[in-house]
């Protein structure tokens, strides 16, 4: 169309042609554009999901460090570094996002997001970077070299992280050029395709300690799953037995599986063959009164060769006992206010051969089960008597501290903390409350709440859902809010609880 003389009539015709070209890109940008809308928000549901998958997988390695801090705990240091060090990044960049979007009213108006001025003006200067720009690149730097720096040099995801946070210079295609990365995937692409350019790099972020987290915690698993890293248990029927008896008990694996039956018992250096379900039952006589080992190998085939896991253990036989044992079944303290089931047993006594009683609450049950409800005070104490075969009379007594029912907390639809949900999800779901830690089944009934709105009085509510009142401030809450549901009374088992924490509602529409 360039080429050769055109007549009047030719330029028109070609005039008009590119008039319709412009107006065909134009009907296209705006499907691209609502395009990457979509796309952002898609992105930010899932980051919203690996959110509360990763923060699982946090508490799973926390509660494994607890357990097996030799194992787990150096990798819990790296975890914890990891997390703080993307929490960092995700918020700079939400934060970023935000600027990005501060003039804009409608942040679903995707289409109208076409123009390239704001981030530009805001990362570029002419040819150079603006101190906005330099601080954009350094902070992905930075967190890419704080993760590799935590795990080490020769981790596997070192290529990982140098490809999903590289800064380095962009070749461009078909030249042997190079444009600076931040020009490249920044400067002059529509505003929402930057959005969602940096919603992909937080879902990076997501992704990054998702698969590290998993990673830390499957290498230890598997390592655990090695026969090599076995250990035999002796698991004794009673921890000490009296002259003449015979001790009974089981010799087992660490992970109990009954599919693996040894290939032969080594028990005090000979061999054994009393071996069931992958359990070596042990019955012989108990010996004379003092401390007797129990040890030797239980040997599996392994990859077509032998392996010996050894095992010991050791076990007392003791003259006849003068007192009792006493424990709480499930912690070391009484609650006020609900049953605290109770243990009492004397070795070499029959359960219905004692007799229990108890000051500082009341005391029932029997044969060795016992239900006590504390009183007003701050210990109860269990006294246990009993009449051996001998004719001899033991005494005994144990001391439990009382303590109130902790504070529970706050609930909807069973989340607590700061639950994200939309308005009508809100209005239509009942408030609760709960002690998700506690080792007591408790029945939590809510009497009343308050509930405050951003700007609106709070109200008082009487039972579990958002009275008239209640719904009506709901009505003028915007999305983003966030609305406080606190001074929540209830009772357990019928017990007035003296403390519910809050739970705080942010609106996603």
């Amino acid at each position: 169309m360039a080429g050769g003389k055109m007549s009047a009539r030719q330029k028109m015709i070609n005039l008009m042609y590119l008039v319709f070209i412009a107006m065909l890109a134009l009907n296209m940008s705006k499907e691209v554009l609502s395009a990457f809308g979509f796309m952002n928000e898609k992105l930010v549901e899932n980051n919203a999901s690996t959110t509360l998958k990763n923060n699982s997988a946090y508490e799973n390695l926390a509660t494994k460090a607890s357990e097996q801090a030799a194992k787990f705990a150096p990798l819990k240091v790296q975890a914890d570094k990891i997390k703080k060090t993307s929490a960092e990044l995700y918020a700079y960049i939400e934060e970023l996002k935000g600027t990005l979007t501060a003039g804009i009213e409608d942040k679903q108006a995707y289409e109208s997001m076409d123009k390239t001025a704001v981030l530009d003006e805001l990362f570029f200067k002419g040819n150079k970077f603006t101190p906005e720009g330099q601080e954009f690149i350094d902070k992905v730097d930075t967190y890419r070299n704080s993760v590799i720096t935590t795990l080490g040099p020769n981790s596997k995801f070192v290529p990982v992280l140098e490809g999903r946070f590289s800064t380095k210079d962009v070749e461009i295609q078909g030249t042997n050029k190079t444009n600076k990365w931040l020009k490249a995937r920044y400067e002059g692409f529509p505003l929402i395709a930057s959005i969602t350019n940096l919603t992909q790099m937080q879902a990076d972020v997501k992704n990054t300690e998702s698969d590290i987290v998993a990673d830390l915690l499957g290498g230890k698993l598997e390592e655990a799953l090695s026969l090599t890293n076995y250990k035999g248990i002796v698991a004794l029927d009673k921890n000490a037995y009296f002259a003449g008896e015979k001790v009974t008990g089981k010799i087992v694996l660490g992970r109990y599986d009954a599919t693996m039956v040894p290939d032969n018992v080594t028990l005090n250096g000979k061999d054994y063959k009393n071996i069931q379900s992958g359990q070596v039952i042990i019955d012989m006589p108990s010996g004379n009164i003092g401390n007797h080992d129990i040890k030797g190998k239980i040997a599996f085939t392994q990859n077509g060769e032998i392996v010996e896991v050894p095992f010991e253990s050791s076990y007392s036989v003791i003259p006849e006992p003068s007192t009792a044992v006493v424990s709480a079944d499930k912690m070391n303290v009484v609650y006020r206010g609900l049953s605290n089931p109770i243990s009492v047993s004397l070795p070499g006594v029959s359960d219905n051969n004692l007799r229990v009683s108890a000051t500082g609450g009341s005391l029932s049950g029997g044969r060795g089960k016992y239900i006590i409800k504390p009183g007003a005070g701050n210990t109860a104490v269990i006294n246990v008597s009993a009449t051996l075969s001998s004719g001899k009379t033991v005494n005994s007594k144990s001391t439990f501290r009382i303590k109130d029912i902790p504070a529970a907390m706050g609930s909807v639809r069973n989340q607590y903390g700061t639950v994200r949900m939309p308005k009508s999800g809100l209005a239509n779901s009942p408030i609760s409350a709960g002690l998700p830690d506690f080792e007591f089944d408790l029945k939590i009934s809510v009497q009343s709440f308050k509930i405050k709105v951003p700007g609106e009085l709070t109200i008082i509510v009487n039972g579990t859902t958002l009275s008239a009142a209640a719904k009506k401030v709901l009505s003028k809450a915007r999305r983003g809010d966030i609305i406080n549901i606190y001074d929540i009374k209830a009772t357990a088992n019928g017990y007035n609880l003296k403390k519910v924490l809050p739970v705080n509602i942010e609106l996603t529409n």
